[in-house]
C-alpha cells in the first residue's frame, strides 16, 4: 500500500491484529529486513512496515534528512490514524524515533531503538571511513546522510516521554559510550548492551528482534 506524506510516497505493509506496533529499518534497507518476526510479533499486534522516503518502494528526495524523516513518520501515524503506536527503530531507524519521540511527545506510547547514534561522530572509526570512501566514489545521499546527521542534542533526548528501551550489540559500529549516553539523557530509559551481538546481527533476518520486542512491550 502507498499513503502521500510531505512530499513523498510511502510504501508500507500491514500485518496482524491488536495493539499497533511500527518497524522501521535503517540506512540502505527496507521493510524486508524483518521478514522473519512478522508471524510471531502479528499474534499480539498490528505491524506496520514502511519504506523509508528514500528507501524500498517508497519515492525518493534529491537529500535525504532525519528530521524529514521523522516528520513522515508523524503524518504516517496521523494519516492512518494509529492510535498511540509503539515505535521500534533499527540504526537510521532508530534516529528517526528518537527524533518522532522528542519533536511529538505524547505520539508514541513506547520506544525502542537499536544501534542509534545522537552525531556522525557515534559511529566508529571502522563505518565512518570506509562512508567516506564510498561517498567520495558514488555521493550517494544515503552515505552523506551518515557523515553529516544526525545532530541530537540532550534537551531532545531529555524532552522524551515515551517509554524507552535502548538496546545496542556488544560489539555495535555505534559507541558504546554514545550508546549509554543516549539512555542516560531519556528519563526513565532503560538500557541493554546485547552480549556478542553487532550492529545487526540480532536484527536483520532474525527471530531474536521479535522476542526482544514482546518483552518489552508485553511485560
Amino acid at each position: 500500500m502507498f499513503v502521500q506524506l510531505n512530499n513523498v510516497k510511502m510504501y508500507y505493509k500491514r500485518y496482524g491484529s491488536g495493539r499497533p506496533l511500527i518497524l522501521l529499518h535503517g540506512n540502505g534497507e527496507d521493510h524486508t529486513i524483518f521478514h522473519e518476526i512478522i508471524k510471531p510479533l502479528s499474534r499480539n499486534f498490528t505491524i506496520y512496515l514502511p519504506d523509508s522516503r528514500g528507501h524500498g518502494r517508497s519515492s525518493g528526495t534529491d537529500e535525504l534528512h532525519y528530521m524529514d524523516m521523522a516528520s513522515d513518520m508523524a503524518q504516517f501515524i496521523g494519516k492512518l490514524k494509529i492510535e498511540s503506536p509503539a515505535f521500534y527503530g533499527f540504526s537510521d531507524g532508530g534516529i528517526v524515533g528518537l527524533l518522532l519521540a522528542s519533536k511529538r511527545p505524547g505520539l508514541i506510547s513506547h520506544l525502542i531503538v537499536s544501534g542509534a547514534n545522537i552525531n556522525p561522530y557515534g559511529l566508529k572509526p571502522e563505518l565512518r571511513i570506509p562512508l567516506k570512501l564510498s561517498y567520495l566514489w558514488n555521493k550517494d545521499p544515503k552515505v552523506k546522510l551518515m557523515l553529516t546527521e544526525p545532530h541530537i542534542t540532550k534537551s531532545q533526548l531529555k524532552s522524551i516521554r515515551a517509554k524507552t528501551l535502548v538496546l545496542a550489540g556488544s560489539r555495535d559500529l555505534v559507541k558504546e559510550s554514545q550508546t549509554k549516553e543516549i539512555a542516560r539523557q531519556i528519563p526513565r530509559a532503560r538500557l541493554r548492551i546485547l552480549k556478542g551481538e553487532s550492529h545487526e546481527s540480532y536484527v536483520v533476518h532474525n527471530l531474536a528482534l521479535a522476542a526482544i520486542i514482546e518483552h518489552e512491550l508485553l511485560r
